[in-house]
Parts: C-alpha cells; structure tokens; sequence
C-alpha cells in the first residue's frame, strides 16, 4: 500500500498560482516527490516564489526544497509526534525565492514526507500560495 497523496490546482493566472497538496501516510512516507512542475503551468516559468504557506503537520517531518542536483531544502514544518498548524506569509519580505547556488535548479519544488519516522495516520496538508517567474 501507499500513502494517500493528492496535488490541486485551486487558482491559476498568469502570474499566479495557489496549490493544495495532502498525504495521509500508511507509514511508507515520501521522497523527493515533484510537487510543483513550473514546466506545466500556464504560462510556463521557470519557478516560483513561495508567498505564503498555510500548513497542518501531524506526526511527521515535511521538507520542502527546490530541485537541484543537490535539492536545496527552503521550509521544514512538524516533527517526530508534532501536530503543527499555522501561516507562513512570506509576503512580507518578498516571499522565498529560488535563489540557492546549486546546480541544475529548476525551479520545481519537492516534498519529503520523512519515511524513517513515518507512522500510518501521520499526515500533512499545505496550501501554497506562489508567485510565477517567467
């Protein structure tokens, strides 16, 4: 079995785009999971800045990183036994950028949901709220 992964497109224009992603993990987790495909939005770009990030972590540990030879972790929600919620509003500043001096970014996000200490039941729901580059 695996876990119960969903990605949603809630909003779309051209210079934006607001996504839902949840897991609901038989204890199997995720790893460098693409979540955020710039190549496939409308217009394509060639990445996002992450404006606002509302979240709900329970049992387990959430990385988000940009894609890279080397993936290039940029937010860490929950824990092992936390159960997070909140708001991230990066806004404020800018938002977070793709900006790390990796190889080969692409400007595609990746989740680890970490499967060394995942349960069956733990579980993530995050909304992303992005700003595209194009």
């Amino acid at each position: 079995m695996a876990d119960a992964v969903t990605s949603q497109v809630l909003c779309e224009s051209a210079g934006y785009i607001t996504m839902l992603f949840t897991n609901r993990s038989d204890g199997t987790g995720e790893a460098d999971v693409k979540k955020v495909d710039v190549s496939a939005m409308t217009p394509a770009c060639t990445t996002v800045v992450v404006e606002k990030i509302i979240y709900a972590v329970s049992g387990c540990e959430l990385i988000m990183e940009w894609d890279a030879t080397t993936d290039v972790p940029f937010c860490v929600l929950g824990g092992p036994g936390a159960g997070v919620s909140g708001e991230i509003d990066a806004s404020q500043f800018g938002g977070i950028h793709n900006n790390a001096a990796a190889a080969n970014l692409t400007g595609d996000i990746f989740f680890t949901f970490t499967a060394a200490i995942a349960d069956a039941g733990d579980s993530y729901t995050v909304i992303l709220h992005m700003r595209k580059v194009i």
